[in-house]
């Protein structure tokens, strides 16, 4: 499975445009990112308002993530060059077996896996999530990291449709680390319901408090 496995150095290098890419045209403020665990399986559970979310926390996180993007994304020229940068492609209309197993085999080498919780992009509220995260989460054992992008919806002085207002301030904001099992190890459909709610709460929290320190 090794083979197949996302390159981490290639995630490096996907950090490193996007460092460069979100500082060029936004101005990103990050909060928090010492919370991150410096080694080991980490989750980031990501709020999805817009395009820019997944590159700006893979530009502005403290380590490489494999973001798990919709198979849309992987069109012409991007294809070979988000699969180049340690991104997993992955099927939302079945289950993606493959993408399923490459994300946990990210987890299993002790890397960063980077999931949008609530399936698509919507109002960033996570008000509704789909059961991967939880199921990533009680499967592998990683603690989940909360990540508020906001001020990326911001639809005011837009030049380009789909993208906020060049140089304006985007906030990252990351939160304590959690465990979104209940210690049993159990994956029946209950644990993995009881997870998922554990992690709503978690996740609504940190966006409210996110809310409050950035006055977003």
């Amino acid at each position: 499975m090794t083979d197949q496995l996302p390159s981490l150095r290639g995630a490096e290098v996907g950090r490193r445009i996007g460092v460069g890419l979100m500082y060029g045209l936004w101005k990103p403020r990050v909060l928090g990112a010492w919370r991150v665990p410096t080694t080991g399986p980490v989750i980031f559970a990501v709020n999805h308002s817009h395009n820019i979310d997944g590159p700006m926390v893979m530009g502005v996180a403290p380590r490489p993530t494999h973001f798990l993007i919709k198979k849309e994304a992987f069109i012409g020229p991007l294809d070979p060059f988000l699969t180049g940068i340690g991104q997993l492609k992955v099927d939302r209309d079945t289950t993606d077996r493959t993408a399923i197993t490459r994300a946990l085999g990210v987890l299993e080498n002790g890397g960063v896996l980077g999931i949008f919780p609530e399936g698509t992009r919507g109002e960033g509220d996570f008000a509704s999530l789909r059961a991967g995260l939880a199921y990533f989460a009680v499967r592998s054992g990683a603690p989940v990291v909360p990540v508020a992008v906001l001020g990326s919806s911001d639809r005011r002085g837009r030049l380009i449709k789909g993208l906020p207002p060049l140089r304006s301030r985007v906030d990252v904001v990351f939160g304590e680390p959690f465990e979104a099992g209940d210690g049993s190890g159990r994956r029946t459909r209950k644990a993995l319901d009881e997870a998922t709610g554990r992690i709503q709460k978690q996740l609504a929290a940190h966006l409210e408090n996110a809310r409050r320190l950035t006055g977003r």
